[in-house]
């Protein structure tokens, strides 16, 4: 029975090909998982549905694991399943049960950026327009490469077994496209996965092979970055598959019980069985066994992991080996990726540093052949430059620098860093240690960092780049105070003396934001100035248009002082510069939206002419570039940032120059209805804030200044296009006009508003859905009527004359012919005829005499009120009759009503004519009271009483 069950947990450990935990594990090669699963659903429907095994090897798996227990195991399995915390120590698992798992590599430790972040940035620098190939024997196509059978390559064929593949013959394919390339990569990848889960070990292993093989191909040289981040993905896949499958095979009985159970992450050597061990010595026996060097140390690096099933340390002593393994391959750049993927896996595995410090020393012994002869007249074959060869290291290098830097003390680092520096060309070596180092490390030695790349040889590489890299980081992490002057000082002098421009403005896009974040204004000021003296000769800034805005850019949001910015001497010729209309708007839109952010939560004014001249250019700039084509989204974003700097200016007491401002501001902004009426209103505020200093008793000089301002909006006001907002404008500027007892100008605004009525349009769109332009005719004219309660009238234009010319332009007004709007604005009207009747009225103006003084209660007013009150009744009774005919019953009725309480409340009904009016009214509202809510013919009703109005009425009745 022994026997037996070990042959079925054999064969479950042969078989399944646990497709989920494949597919899901690939942490270092996330991409391909699609891939994985495409392979996965490519099989038949019979090995989908048996996890890769036969059913007769299914259903024995079933068997042993549920089944074929007795009852006590089962029983004991189930307990064990259950068991606290606190039981499971008891069995030997204590170091796994702690709070807080322990590190157990180098990447648990958060100190280093994760491979997989860096994986796309590769992809995406390292391209070609090039032709590719690819020699393999598992992708159908290309051209067959016929293996040689003579006598004498027989032994060198039965030492590269695994190198050929018994199902066809290597082939290679030509010509193909980069996206091609990796088309057929991500092929390899699917049948790798798709061989691994069918049981082909070989076919899987031997894809693997293939795969390393086209890293030695150099061919295309730009592109080999990009190609060990598709291959490495694919071996990463494999050495998952390899360590899976080896777990699986490890399955032990745990003690105390008779079930055969998982290994635990954290497993010993000694936990696993001896024929697991076995299996995983042969998987390395078989790669040890690849006569070519490349293959056999990246697949060795690939199922490297799989070392944690024999023994304890032999991590440390397989990189170690490893390491000086790689210093037989000849190519410098394959090597350095050898490396880079060794470390990689290395820092997954455990937490020694030992063989990443070796790595690096043996980068730094050859480091030098990177500039030698050979290399030179290799890369001048492939027709790339000595700076973009030396730039295909850097993901390596990087890597394997970032490794060597954790947990390395600082005298550590300044060792690395000295030896780096005695090279030959150091450049390259000095760029990916900036780029990989500690930023408080580079930042603490900033001066020696500037000396350095101030006289280094930069042969492979431009100094222009190191020290753009510099000022970034600097900008990030800055240098101790006492250093930051002399470094920003020697810098710019190093960068000034670059003689190349396109590498000035590269390190001066940089070092702005460095120079805008630590020092003042004066330090700021020298270097806009150097900016100008690099680009104003030849029109060379037409070339560098984008530097020049990012360093605008840098300069005003990171500014603690903006104000002080924009009053630089060499700020205003620094956006002289931009001449081309498109980006000099983007700029000046940039500024004020940085200015706008800047001073939006504070107090913050401006009275100081230089920065006022200075945002008024800006906003010139901005008005300038609105025209009919202008966006609605983009003309309300520039009027937003026009008008916060508008609201911003603020002279105090020196109303005169503010007045002045707004003067100049209205000829600067013709083109923004919201900027204009922004000017209106703070024109008609500073008004008002005059007549406030003053108490209400002008002088001489501010009623003149009170004149002035009446004038500019009147002035201002036709210059707006929106008929709404010239309507609510005028009415405002009367208000403020008659509050300061400028009455000529009150009428004028008046009259000019009332005259806007019938300009109104019916309809307008907002937000894509078309609204009435009723509900806002009746508000404007409430509003209206409210303020002409207190307007004197005119001598020279007779009795109520702004009313009359109001009951003049309604009707122009294209209203529905059964709206309710109309009747309900000639109702307010009657209430405004009933105040203007009384002999006081409930408000007034100080020294403004309104009609009650002005008339008297004069019988003649009173007749011309009462003329007006009879004009306003036809209207609404012809409306009646309209209502009528359109069978608007409901409406009739409540007009009715409405028209019986304006007169019940405010006329004579002694008047037998009235009385009969009336009575009239309350017939035709009761007569569909339906229509009328209960409650409202109630209150009507006790209203009526009240006035004694009610016994006359059912006297009549």
């Amino acid at each position: 029975m022994k026997q037996s069950t070990i042959t079925v947990l054999e064969s479950r450990g042969t078989r399944s090909g646990k497709v989920p935990v494949a597919a899901n594990g690939i942490s270092l090669g996330s991409s391909n998982t699609a891939a994985m699963s495409a392979a996965t659903l490519s099989l038949d429907p019979l090995s989908i549905a048996f996890d890769g095994s036969d059913p007769l090897s299914q259903f024995a798996k079933q068997q042993v694991t549920s089944l074929g227990k007795d009852p006590l195991s089962r029983m004991a399995a189930e307990m064990e399943g259950a068991l606290p915390v606190a039981k499971s120590t008891a069995l030997g698992s204590r170091s796994s049960l702690s709070k807080s798992k322990e590190p157990t590599n180098l990447l648990e430790l958060d100190l280093i950026e994760p491979w997989a972040a860096r994986r796309g940035a590769i992809l995406n620098k390292y391209t070609t327009s090039e032709k590719l190939s690819i020699v393999t024997s598992f992708l159908t196509g290309g051209e067959t490469i016929k293996p040689q059978t003579t006598m004498s390559e027989k032994v060198k064929y039965r030492l590269e077994q695994l190198d050929d593949f018994d199902e066809g013959s290597v082939r290679q394919m030509l010509d193909l496209s980069q996206q091609e390339y990796v088309v057929k990569i991500e092929q390899l990848n699917h049948e790798l996965v798709q061989a691994w889960n069918q049981d082909q070990r070989v076919k899987a292993l031997k894809i693997a092979i293939q795969c390393s093989k086209l890293l030695s191909d150099t061919s295309v040289i730009q592109f080999y970055p990009s190609k060990f981040v598709l291959i490495t993905d694919i071996l990463d896949i494999f050495g998952r598959l390899v360590y899976d499958r080896l777990r699986t095979k490890a399955d032990y009985v745990h003690p105390g019980t008779r079930e055969m159970t998982s290994l635990p992450e954290n497993f010993t050597p000694d936990m696993v069985p001896e024929s697991a061990k076995e299996t995983c010595q042969n998987w390395f026996y078989k790669i040890a066994s690849i006569r070519e060097l490349l293959p056999r140390l990246y697949v060795e690096i690939a199922i490297l992991r799989c070392y944690s099933f024999l023994a304890q340390d032999e991590f440390g002593l397989a990189l170690r080996r490893l390491t000086k393994m790689i210093r037989g391959i000849g190519d410098p750049l394959v090597a350095i990726y050898a490396r880079c993927y060794l470390c990689r896996v290395g820092m997954s595995l455990t937490l020694d540093r030992t063989y990443i410090s070796e790595n690096l020393d043996d980068i730094l012994m050859i480091y030098h052949t990177i500039f030698n002869g050979g290399i030179r007249s290799e890369i001048a074959r492939h027709r790339i430059t000595l700076n973009g060869y030396a730039s295909l290291y850097l993901p390596a290098l990087d890597w394997i620098l970032q490794g060597v830097a954790i947990l390395t003390t600082d005298n550590q680092l300044d060792d690395i860093l000295q030896r780096c520096k005695e090279k030959k060309n150091p450049a390259l070596l000095l760029q990916s240690m900036m780029q990989s180092f500690r930023s408080d490390f580079i930042a603490s030695r900033a001066t020696h960092f500037v000396q350095i790349l101030s006289t280094i040889s930069v042969e492979g590489l431009s100094r222009g780049q190191l020290f753009r890299l510099l000022g970034s980081i600097l900008s990030h992490t800055p240098p101790p105070a006492e250093q930051r002057l002399s470094v920003l000082s020697s810098a710019m002098k190093a960068i000034t003396s670059l003689g190349n421009v396109e590498e000035f403005m590269q390190c001066a896009e940089m070092w702005a934001q460095y120079t805008s974040q630590h020092f003042g204004l004066k330090e700021v000021d020298i270097f806009l100035g150097s900016v100008l003296q690099q680009m104003a000769p030849k029109r060379i800034y037409e070339q560098h248009y984008h530097e020049l805005q990012v360093i605008t850019d840098k300069i005003v949001s990171n500014a603690q002082d903006v104000h002080g910015i924009l009053a630089l001497d060499n700020f205003l010729p620094l956006l002289d510069l931009f001449q081309k209309e498109s980006i000099k708007l983007e700029v000046c839109k940039n500024i004020l939206t940085s200015y706008r952010n800047a001073t939006a939560c504070d107090n913050a004014i401006i009275n100081d002419p230089v920065v006022t001249n200075a945002l008024m250019y800006i906003s010139r700039v901005l008005n300038d570039s609105v025209n009919a084509l202008t966006g609605e989204d983009e003309r309300r974003q520039i009027s937003g940032l026009i008008c916060h700097f508008i609201r911003k200016v603020d002279f105090g007491r020196d109303f005169e120059q503010q007045l002045a401002f707004y003067v100049e501001a209205r000829s600067v902004l013709s083109n923004l209805d919201t900027a204009l009426s922004t000017l209106i209103h703070s024109v008609n505020r500073l008004a008002t804030s005059t007549r406030r200093i003053v108490k209400g008793q002008h002088t001489q000089k501010t009623a003149a200044f009170v004149k002035a301002c009446a004038a500019y909006c009147f002035i201002t006001i036709p210059s707006i296009i929106d008929v709404r907002t010239r309507m609510e404008l005028y009415l405002q500027s009367g208000q403020v006009a008659l509050l300061n007892v400028c009455l000529q100008h009150a009428d004028s605004c008046f009259e000019a508003a009332i005259n806007l009525i019938p300009e109104v349009p019916r309809t307008v769109e907002n937000d894509g859905k078309v609204h009435s332009t009723e509900g806002f005719i009746k508000t404007f004219i409430v509003n209206l009527l409210s303020t002409l309660v207190i307007v004197p009238d005119n001598p020279t234009q007779g009795v109520l004359y702004l009313l009359r010319l109001l009951l003049e332009v309604v009707p122009k007004y294209p209203f529905e012919p059964t709206s309710d709007i109309f009747s309900s604005i000639y109702l307010h009207v009657l209430d405004f005829l009933s105040v203007a009747a009384q002999e006081v009225y409930p408000y007034h103006i100080v020294n403004v005499i309104s009609n009650d003084e002005l008339y008297g209660s004069d019988p003649k007013f009173i007749a011309e009120v009462n003329e007006l009150c009879c004009t306003v009744c036809d209207k609404l009774l012809q409306h009646l009759k309209v209502l009528l005919e359109s069978n608007a019953l409901r409406a009739q009725s409540q007009l009715a009503l409405d028209l019986l309480l304006k007169i019940i409340t405010g006329a004579d009904l002694s008047v037998d004519k009235m009385f009969t009016l009336t009575v009239h009214l309350w017939n035709l509202a009761v007569k569909n009271r339906t229509a009328i809510e209960a409650k409202q013919l109630v209150s009507v009703t006790l209203i009526n009483i009240i006035l004694g109005f009610g016994k006359k009425l059912c006297h009549f009745l």
